[in-house]
């Protein structure tokens, strides 16, 4: 049996397929892409050099466990005999018959793929030339990487690192958006209403609010101003202390109060 087909469980990740990689540094950083995002299933497709060399473990930055677990095989299609899709990642048009996502879409549907026990995997060329239309032409589907069209040059690791983060990503629902605070603690609504107590005095003894039928929704524009900046403590205080160092100044300056 070959190593192929010696796994007869679906892999829970797509199968990275490196083909004909030039230098063996560049296997090492993709395998640092790879093992980024979670991914540990290397192949490679007639490598030129050794992908254990001092080089590529070095390059690798501590992705050791993956060049160590990675699979050689003479052909492309020995390499992907075992899967049931396969993806082609190029950045030129092939003039093929075949389905164009990107890195984002190829995620999701390989995602589900891999829901439906179907096992997957991405083909990536060799750094000079990418894959030859022999290549692409087993693949279902073609992964193209929306960039500047005047440049849209990528390197293998780079190419792989999209592709694996895109696959990373759709793994888990977005994180909800967060605001970091350091030790301050959030300030509580009287807190909040405290502050503007004191700057609506001080607005209203200078005269801001000049015409009285207005007040109410200004007054509401304001406090929704500071209520979207989610403020700490420390920063209702800080405020406190700007209203309160004004209106001294504006006193000491001698205008009306």
């Amino acid at each position: 049996m070959s190593d192929a087909q010696s796994s007869s469980a679906v892999a829970a990740a797509p199968a990275v397929i490196l083909v004909r990689p030039q230098l063996s540094e560049n296997v090492g950083t993709s395998a640092r892409a790879m093992l980024n995002c979670g991914l540990t299933d290397l192949r490679l497709v007639s490598p030129r050099e050794n992908w254990l060399s001092d080089k590529a473990i070095a390059a690798s930055s501590g992705a050791e466990s993956v060049l160590r677990a990675a699979r050689s095989f003479a052909t492309t299609e020995q390499a992907i005999a075992d899967l049931h899709r396969v993806y082609a990642s190029t950045g030129r048009n092939r003039f093929m018959v075949k389905p164009v996502v990107t890195p984002r879409q190829a995620a999701l549907e390989i995602r589900q793929h891999i829901a439906e026990d179907l096992a997957c995997g991405i083909l990536f060329g060799p750094e000079r030339t990418g894959l030859e239309n022999d290549d692409v032409a087993l693949a279902d589907t073609v992964i193209t990487v929306p960039l500047n069209p005047d440049y849209c040059s990528l390197n293998l690791a780079q190419s792989v690192l999209i592709a694996g983060y895109e696959w990373y990503q759709a793994g888990d629902p977005a994180e909800p958006r967060a605001m970091t605070k350091g030790a301050a603690p959030v300030a509580t609504k009287e807190q909040l209403i405290g502050f503007f107590q004191h700057l609506e005095t001080e607005l209203d003894d200078c005269g801001f609010f000049r015409v009285a039928e207005k007040r109410p929704s200004m007054v509401r524009n304001i406090r929704n101003m500071f209520e979207r900046a989610d403020l700490t403590l420390q920063e209702v205080r800080t405020l406190h202390g700007m209203v309160h160092e004004l209106a001294t100044f504006r006193k000491r300056k001698g205008e009306p109060s």
